[in-house]
């Protein structure tokens, strides 16, 4: 709310162009500098301009106004004398104005996209009488102290501006001068008899400087504290040298730290700057944060281990009766740990190996660690860099942040108290990265033998050498490691375990593990090999061991129920006959082939992390018009596999017995069940192929035999990846024949001799051969089978093939 004059205006009425300021209150008797840059501003300077070069200027209630309205402007303002104007390059006008004399706008209106207000100035006189002049001697004499107290305001400058004789001068040169808000000075504004504006004048003057005089005895207490601070830190060092001359200070704490630094094995770049640290804490009072800082910084360079090493087991025999005691299997991994340990015996200064142990949950990477460190003699660490986003969590924060600490790698190292320790980084894939920096990136030079000799911590903001550390790393995959992470280190994949080899496991490892674990002794719980193999096919369905060890858990927990109930001398064999009374229905069925082959059902092969796992594939063929939908998540590379194998049957029809246009009166829907599932890649390209050849010539696809490949256009069938993994997924589901690419025949090489002996594998090059096998029909132009396709059959040799059984 505006304040009405205190007398009647009896000045002259006048239109004048009107313009609205923001931040600050223009006064009469003012020379005022500022920009324009509003369109309706510059629209009501250039109309004054034009005439008197007299402009309204008032001031908005809110500066954040960018477009304001009569409703939104002080009505008591100030008439100003345009003295100059000078356009700028950006386009705006930088101005100069004299304010001439207050007034009160009437009325304000929008014209031609400019404010023109009626305003109505005031002619109030005042005589100078005794009193008067006693009330601007009083204000000269307090503005003379706010002044004084006020450091910002140069005392000459402003004792010479208000030398005025007329009080209304007086007062509004000093209002213009005083650090006051919009809405004070406004206020001083809106007064318009001069005496009443000099008393206002002189009561504000008064707060002022009573605030001032508040502020400058809080400062000259706290000045007095730190004088103080810095008199007990003196007293303090005397009562030092005091004691020292009567020896009772010879082995102070400083003494203590010096030893220490000194006996640490530090590098001489890193001893100088500790020494220089604990001089600068002996100089810093004890209670200050600063010395807090200085002390735990020099407690972490103590910490860490500079020159303590593990004495290192060398010997290659004790190495590979550790593996073989911890480890089922697994021959490549123990082979290349025991190459390592070889070296080592050969070089004296060998650099520390990276290692990345990649594959599928719980077929044991991390425990491999254990068991390397276990070998070796050394001591064993482990970061889980699962979910880590930061950078700082591998390189530390500067000191300077309240808090800081190092990063990881170096609480670790001090956690192993040796310099040579085996240092897993686990789950290395699961890193992300977002705006506080990308950890994989800061791992690059921990993780190159070159460089981490040097690594440099930021708390600590030394170098470091990481290069007699063996670092294990663990990952699922590998395509969410960064490539120049990948090239630093040793891609070494664990594939998953057959069912032989997890029985061994079961037997060997999980069973005496669990049995301890619940507090059963060997004769009060027996596992048959018959229970086993039911808990691994009927009750887990994974490339590892760990949910198999999950069940075996469980099936003790029962037990040890029973024991406690029927006391010690309860006895329990579990067999296959009551495995499931203990563990309840089988939750994976012995087989998961179909009951019977039908027209577009086929079985892919397709690997995930968790390890390989069998896809079925259903296309149908209704009546339509052309279109091809496929549904179950499937991923952009899939779909185009679709389309892909799609391209080929149509190239191919008249050999299929199908007519050219076959394509636009029908419709065709593939679907891969587990819709909730995403499912992509290009490795079921021909399964694809083979469903809709099967949907199209309403040929059956035999139940008992699955695929894995990537089509071309022209029938091609291209290399796979993780052909392990998928092949043990289709042995675990009982189907024992296998389509696969010719250029894939060189893995065979990688494969358990479990499913060379068992399984048939088809090696092929075009997509004819694949139907050839896989349709249990003859296709017109495909009867005959080349004896080149037969020449790329592995038939089972040794183990005669299950016969899969119908579930009714």
């Amino acid at each position: 709310m505006t304040n009405q004059p205190k007398k009647a205006l009896s000045g002259d009425v006048r239109k004048l162009p009107m313009m609205p300021i923001r931040d600050m209150v223009i006064f009469p008797h003012m020379m005022t500098p500022f920009v324009v840059g509003r369109e309706s501003s510059v629209r009501a300077l250039e109309e004054a301009l034009s005439g008197d070069r007299k402009i309204f200027l008032a001031t908005q209630h809110d500066a954040s106004v960018d477009e304001p309205n009569a409703d939104d402007i002080y009505e008591t303002g100030t008439i100003g004398n345009i003295v100059q104007s000078v356009k700028m390059p950006d386009g705006n006008i930088k101005v100069l104005v004299e304010g001439v004399e207050r007034a009160h706008a009437t009325e304000i209106n929008d014209v031609d996209g400019f404010f023109v207000a009626t305003v109505r100035t005031g002619q109030t006189q005042l005589e100078m009488t005794p009193q008067v002049e006693q009330l601007m001697q009083r204000v000269h004499s307090l503005f003379e102290q706010y002044v004084k107290l006020q450091q910002s305001l140069n005392y000459e400058t402003m004792a010479a501006s208000v030398r005025a004789d007329e009080p209304a001068k007086l007062a509004d040169t000093i209002a213009a001068n005083l650090q006051l808000s919009i809405e004070e000075k406004q206020q001083l504004l809106e007064v318009f008899d001069p005496e009443s504006r000099l008393t206002k004048v002189a009561d504000v003057l008064d707060v002022a400087i009573e605030k001032l005089n508040m502020d400058r005895t809080i400062q000259s207490r706290v000045k007095r504290q730190m004088e103080k601070a810095q008199k007990e830190y003196y007293l303090n060092e005397k009562i030092k040298a005091i004691q020292k001359e009567l020896g009772r200070g010879e082995k102070s704490e400083f003494d203590e730290l010096k030893k220490k630094i000194e006996a640490a094995g530090m590098p001489k770049d890193v001893l100088e700057k500790s020494l220089q640290e604990l001089k600068k804490l002996e100089a810093m009072p004890p209670m200050s944060a600063e010395s807090t800082v200085s002390r735990n910084y020099l407690d972490w360079l103590l910490a860490v281990p500079w020159k303590k090493r593990s004495k290192e087991i060398r010997s290659i025999e004790h190495a590979e009766q550790i593996l073989n005691e911890d480890h089922y299997g697994l021959e490549k991994i123990k082979e290349r740990i025991l190459e390592f340990l070889a070296v080592r015996q050969l070089v004296k200064n060998p650099k520390g190996s990276i290692l990345c142990f990649v594959g599928p949950p719980g077929v044991g990477k991390t425990s491999l660690g254990m068991s390397i460190a276990k070998a070796t003699g050394r001591k064993f660490v482990r970061m889980s860099l699962g979910g880590v986003r930061d950078e700082a969590e591998i390189r530390g924060h500067r000191r300077t942040y309240i808090g800081a600490l190092p990063g990881q790698i170096i609480q670790s190292m001090k956690k192993a108290g040796t310099k040579n320790p085996v240092f897993m980084l686990d789950e290395i894939d699961k890193m992300a990265s977002d705006f506080r920096g990308d950890p994989a990136s800061a791992l690059l030079e921990v993780l190159d033998p070159e460089q981490n000799t040097s690594f440099q911590d930021h708390y600590l903001d030394v170098e470091y050498d990481l290069s007699q550390v063996l670092f294990v790393a663990t990952a699922n995959v590998l395509h969410t490691i960064p490539g120049p992470l990948q090239d630093r280190m040793e891609i070494l994949r664990l594939h998953g375990y057959t069912e032989i080899e997890k029985l061994e496991i079961a037997k060997q490892y999980l069973v005496k593990k669990q049995r301890e674990g619940t507090g059963l002794t060997e004769e009060q719980i027996v596992f048959e090999d018959d229970a086993l193999r039911q808990i691994i096919r009927g009750y887990t369905r994974e490339a590892g061991v760990r949910n198999l060890e999950r069940e075996i858990g469980n099936v003790c927990r029962k037990v040890a129920r029973r024991v406690v109930k029927n006391g010690a001398e309860h006895r329990e064999t579990i067999s296959g006959e009551n495995i499931g009374d203990i563990l309840g229905v089988a939750k994976f069925r012995d087989s998961q082939v179909h009951e019977k082959s039908e027209v577009g059902l086929v079985t892919g092969l397709a690997w995930t992390e968790m390890g390989g796992t069998i896809l079925q594939t259903e296309v149908q063929v209704l009546d339509g018009k052309g279109k091809m939908t496929a549904t179950g998540q499937l991923g952009d590379v899939m779909q185009e596999s679709a389309q892909a194998a799609l391209t080929y049957i149509r190239s191919r029809s008249h050999h299929l017995g199908l007519a050219k246009d076959f394509y636009k009166n029908v419709d065709i829907h593939v679907h891969v069940p587990e819709g909730a599932i995403p499912k992509d890649g290009p490795s079921a390209g021909i399964t694809l192929a083979t469903g809709l050849a099967s949907a199209l010539t309403k040929i059956k696809v035999r139940r008992d035999i699955a695929m894995t490949g990537e089509i071309t256009l022209r029938g091609k069938v291209l290399p796979i990846g993780g052909l392990k993994e998928k092949l043990l997924a289709a042995h675990r589901a009982g189907i024992f024949e296998a389509i696969l690419p010719e250029e894939n025949r060189k893995d065979m090489a990688d494969l358990p001799e479990l499913l060379k002996t068992s399984m048939k594998l088809h090696f092929v090059e075009e997509m004819d051969q694949v139907l050839k096998l896989a349709l249990e029909g003859n296709l017109p132009e495909l009867q005959e089978e080349t004896p080149e396709a037969l020449a790329n059959v592995i038939p089972a040799v040794g183990i005669e093939i299950p016969q899969p059984v119908a579930h009714q």
